[in-house]
């Protein structure tokens, strides 16, 4: 069974959300003036280099995924036919 001291503190809890709640809604709106949006410029060239990292990586994984796929046919082949 809950004490009074911690009722007391649960109705005060309750009691200041409305006004930490507004206190949030105003530090959302004070940083989101800060926000700007990138130029066209700026996301066309992350893009770029987003698009050619890709690529890169998709070939280093081409090459070490037909890497190791023949290593393990060899074995496959080599430990099979003895």
């Amino acid at each position: 069974m809950a004490t009074m001291t911690e009722s007391n503190q649960l109705i005060t809890t309750v009691k200041s959300w409305p006004e930490r709640i507004k206190t949030f809604y105003n530090d959302v709106r004070t940083e989101m003036k800060k926000v700007t949006a990138p130029s066209l410029k700026d996301v066309r060239a992350t893009t770029i280099v987003v698009i050619i990292t890709v690529f890169l990586f998709g070939v280093y994984f081409w090459l070490v995924d037909n890497t190791i796929g023949s290593a393990i046919n060899y074995m496959y082949k080599y430990l099979t036919h003895r």
